[in-house]
């Protein structure tokens, strides 16, 4: 088939970049941005739910599916767009277009399914007590994240079977549904309108009633208590939980709002007169930072996360350079040529010093475990790593 034909240029045309080469080499690095953020961030999370695996309540399986979503989104999908945006074009055409729009489609309702299912319990914990008896069991909970994802893979399959259908974006360098199939068919223009309107606007509305709701609940009841003049940490403790969870709502709706405006928007518009290509960009580079800043939310506002991500970093640490290894052969009576081998391990401790004209340091405090050897092969090397402390004996460099 030759070059000249319509049916190339309609092909080259859908996916080909609407950008300048030096916006989409931008476009890329925001993104590449976007997923090493994500990664670290998310995996962090994950690794300390995977430490803490044993204390965790069922409720926050719901923030490990939506660190999950996060991470898996970023790692499997976001690449493909990066290798693309520094390509010039989207790469692959229709079968990697039909992976991206699908993957990213799925993730993204199992995303704001996740944050709806947090909202509505916080809610009904924060404001029923049968929450606490039903509602937050670890088995429901796991029901509900295999819900989640089933309802998420069922309904981004439609367009697979002519129900709607995936397509590059006007920028040409992402794809997703066909928001234009609203006027192709009755099959596309239901699978659009319900995708808007039931698997978009209703989720986003149940967050933000049912975070507004809690936010009343908890400032009010916090006000009774100090009318009163009662101090209580667990009512602290709630508020810091309560303000967690709707930082994370809120972000999530703010990010992925403009996205919801302009694909609306491209629904009921045939031509691309009202908006120009970079106008689809914005909106779709700030949804995608949605999946940055949940891990900080996290760390910020509990104390948990912050606990284990200090006992993370100094786990790391003591692996990486906190213990020393030395090796030794003493002078004794009891064999030919004993071994001593010490291992010490740095323990820093900080003494202050009360006199006003002298600073304060700290003083590192060796401790040490030797094991002992009466085995010697002779012809072998034994050198001595970091020094020696023993007294038993000399330390020996040669053979």
């Amino acid at each position: 088939m030759s070059l000249n034909s319509s049916d190339d240029n309609r092909t080259i045309s859908v996916f080909s970049s609407k950008l300048t080469p030096a916006a989409d080499i931008c476009v890329g690095l925001a993104i590449l941005s976007v997923v090493l953020l994500s990664v670290l961030g998310n995996g962090l999370v994950l690794v300390i739910c995977y430490r803490r695996r044993k204390k965790m309540v069922g409720s926050e399986l719901l923030c490990i599916n939506l660190a999950v979503v996060d991470f898996l989104c970023c790692i499997c999908f976001y690449p493909l767009s990066i290798l693309s945006s520094f390509h010039h074009m989207w790469l692959g055409e229709n079968i990697t277009c039909v992976y991206y729009g699908l993957g990213c489609y799925v993730f993204g309702l199992c995303g704001m399914f996740t944050i709806t299912a947090i909202s509505i319990i916080r809610y009904l914990k924060t404001c029923y007590n049968l929450a606490n008896t039903v509602w937050l069991k670890g088995t429901n909970i796991r029901l509900m994240c295999c819900l989640i994802w089933l309802v998420s893979a069922v309904w981004s399959s439609f367009p697979l079977f002519g129900w709607g259908e995936y397509v590059p974006e006007p920028y040409g360098l992402s794809c997703t549904i066909a928001w234009r199939g609203y006027h192709t068919s009755k099959k596309d223009a239901f699978y659009v309108i319900c995708s808007f309107a039931g698997f978009t606007l209703v989720p986003v509305l149940l967050i933000v009633v049912s975070q507004c709701r809690i936010l009343y609940k908890v400032s009010r009841f916090s006000y009774s208590l100090s009318a009163r003049g009662i101090r209580n940490n667990l009512r602290h403790a709630e508020k810091r939980i309560s303000m967690m969870f709707f930082c994370i709502s809120l972000g999530f709706v703010i990010a992925w709002a403009p996205y919801a405006v302009v694909s609306f928007l491209f629904i009921f518009h045939k031509g691309h007169w009202y908006m120009a290509p970079e106008g689809f960009v914005l909106p779709a580079l700030f949804a995608k930072s949605s999946h940055i800043y949940n891990p900080f939310i996290y760390f910020y506002f509990n104390k948990t996360f912050q606990r284990e991500l200090r006992s993370l970093l100094l786990s790391f640490y003591h692996k990486l350079g906190g213990n020393r290894v030395g090796v030794h052969i003493s002078a004794g009576q009891q064999a030919p040529h004993p071994i001593h081998i010490q291992l010490q391990e740095r323990v820093c401790i900080q003494k202050r010093n009360f006199d006003l004209s002298q600073e304060t340091h700290s003083r590192c405090k060796p401790k040490s475990k030797s094991i002992s050897s009466s085995s010697f092969v002779p012809g072998r090397q034994v050198v001595a790593c970091w020094g020696s402390t023993s007294k038993n004996g000399p330390t020996i460099m040669n053979k």
